[in-house]
């Protein structure tokens, strides 16, 4: 994926199973692969990502959010927010990976990701994977 390239060099890239998570320098309210801020975007093939085109966009925070069909399973998802985190739940499982602002991660097959919760604080996330909160 060229845009998981340029965004590799500007940001630190980490790879732990099957998941790649990237962060891109803040914009502040720029459009990033068609997804406008304070928006999280799903995008459920790297052709639609490629292409700037999300399936899917959520923007409420502080409350956990199942996802619908146009963004469950994700191949990418990019989080345009500037000061928020994301959690991306793992399947049923009490897992989540944790998504910086302005940051992207790109799944294998192996990951499903089924829900979200959008985090006003803390504004960093403190690892990759975090606990999935129960409410």
């Amino acid at each position: 994926m060229t845009a998981r390239k340029i965004m590799a060099a500007c940001a630190a890239l980490a790879a732990i199973g099957g998941v790649a998570v990237t962060a891109s320098p803040a914009a502040a309210e720029a459009t990033v692969h068609g997804c406008a801020y304070p928006r999280v975007c799903f995008y459920l093939t790297e052709a639609r990502w490629d292409a700037n085109s999300p399936n899917a966009a959520y923007q409420d925070a502080d409350y956990n959010q199942t996802l619908g069909p146009n963004s469950k399973g994700a191949d990418v998802v990019y989080n345009s927010r500037n000061d928020d985190t994301v959690l991306l739940r793992i399947g049923s499982t009490n897992n989540a990976i944790c998504l910086n602002p302005n940051g992207a991660v790109d799944n294998d097959a192996s990951v499903s990701v089924t829900a979200i919760r959008i985090r006003s604080t803390p504004a960093k996330c403190s690892g990759i994977f975090e606990t999935w909160p129960s409410s």
